[in-house]
């Protein structure tokens, strides 16, 4: 059975009112020195970290037809690539940090990673054509693709369960204001200059993240948790959450879901700019709907220790296949009304809220003393799935929402599927009827 990791009173410290009650929790480094961050500083900071990847994505859309102008691109589905390239390269990228920071620490590699989003995203600025810009996402996404695996195993090396689903909620919270700015920040600088600024602002925002998490983020991962890298161990820990049937069904069921969503991100500027014709109203519009995953996200935190992950999760993906039905219809009746497309798809960003954070602790929760490289495989599948998902819905654009919205409802229905294989047909487990199960069923 698992240990908590919150059991070991030193990776920690409790600052107390004058009446005892607990105000912060800090914490404190594993490797030493002296640094020690609080719990509301480091949400921000997970959040931010996690933000730059968004940037990267939710940024470029209001610029993209500007890019496929400048650079000579004739088919309008082709300019999606800017997106849907980094996003599968981030996710092929997946597979490389977390066994380096199981050894190394997670500090160093964070720090390669912010490192290569700096550089790329100047690179980036002076691509001379299409092609050039293309190969230069694909090495971006490649090489910062830490920033979506580091946070989680930084995480877990201090929280589990619900405790971790709950931090987790928090962070996406903060981390969500970014797709709700992302597209106005991208507007704001077309109003000034061209899109080569976008990416320049996109290094001045990751060289400050750089600069925070170097003076104020401690080294998590103790000593005595740091593994070789050799090929036996690589072999034995990014598999393990294939053979981890407790993990594997969250996981591809993340990827699927996670899959429409990109494909609505892929296609957003078309279907709402072009096919509803609010190509002004664009960032207000986008705003709006990705706004409901930050609240959906709080209300997680807050419900999710006295509910459980699973069943919050687990509810939640259940009415999200019953609103995708509903966008489907929409699809095939409203085609063209916006006020039928808006409100559906907050609903299923709203709901993705309550499945994103909640998914990924109880797919993290078999792996203590492999944090980093069960982070690595899991967003690995997660974004290679999703990328590869989300091209595919946003190619099949017909000028119409009825492609992403039968993506929803296969998504949701085969994600239900993958949950109950899971959890071996059983939904709706209580925490500590969840905690039973783990203990029978873990591999570790």
């Amino acid at each position: 059975m698992l240990m908590p990791v919150a059991a070991d009173k030193s990776l920690f410290m409790l600052r107390r009112s004058g009446h005892g009650r607990a105000m912060d929790l800090s914490i404190s480094s594993a490797d030493g020195t002296a640094r020690a961050v609080g719990r509301r500083e480091f949400v921000v900071l997970m959040a931010a970290l996690m933000s730059l990847g968004a940037l990267a994505i939710d940024g470029m859309l209001p610029a993209l037809d500007e890019i496929a102008a400048d650079l000579g691109v004739a088919d309008p589905n082709q300019r999606q690539l800017v997106v849907g390239l980094y996003l599968l390269a981030s996710g092929v990228g997946c597979l490389v940090p977390g066994s380096f920071a199981d050894r190394f620490g997670r500090r160093r590699v964070l720090f390669v990673a912010l490192g290569f989003y700096v550089v790329t995203s100047l690179l980036c600025a002076l691509a001379p054509s299409f092609d050039s810009l293309l190969a230069l996402r694909v090495v971006q996404g490649f090489g910062t693709a830490g920033l979506s695996v580091l946070p989680a195993a930084i995480i877990r090396d201090r929280f589990e369960g619900d405790q971790m689903a709950k931090l987790m909620s928090l962070i996406f919270i903060v981390f969500m204001v970014v797709p709700v700015l992302a597209p106005s920040l991208g507007q704001a600088v077309l109003l000034v200059a061209d899109w080569r600024w976008v990416f320049v602002a996109m290094a001045v925002l990751a060289g400050a993240v750089w600069a925070w998490a170097w003076v104020r983020l401690p080294e998590t991962l103790a000593d005595k948790d740091r593994q070789k890298i050799d090929i036996r161990t690589i072999l034995h820990n990014l598999p393990l959450t294939f053979r981890t049937r407790e993990a594997i069904g969250y996981v591809l069921g993340s990827g699927l879901t996670f899959g429409a969503m990109f494909g609505y991100i892929n296609s957003a500027q078309q279907l709402i700019g072009e096919h509803f014709g609010q190509d002004e109203n664009f960032p207000l519009i986008f705003g709006a709907t990705a706004s409901t995953l930050a609240v959906s996200s709080f209300a997680n935190s807050r419900i999710v220790e006295r509910f459980g992950a699973r069943r919050v999760s687990h509810a939640a993906l259940c009415v999200f296949l019953v609103v995708s039905a509903l966008q489907v219809y929409a699809a095939l009746f409203h085609g063209g009304s916006l006020y039928w497309f808006v409100p559906l798809m907050s609903a299923n960003l709203c709901l993705l809220g309550f499945m994103g954070a909640n998914f990924g602790s109880i797919a993290m929760q078999p792996f203590e003393t492999t944090a980093g490289s069960a982070s690595s495989a899991q967003s690995f599948i997660r974004m290679v799935m999703g990328a590869g998902i989300g091209m595919l819905i946003g190619q099949a654009y017909n000028d119409s929402a009825l492609p992403l919205a039968l993506a929803l409802l296969l998504s949701s229905f085969a994600a239900l599927l993958l949950v109950l294989f899971s959890e071996r047909g059983t939904l709706f487990r209580r925490p500590r009827q969840a905690r039973k199960y783990l203990a029978m069923h873990d591999v570790i």
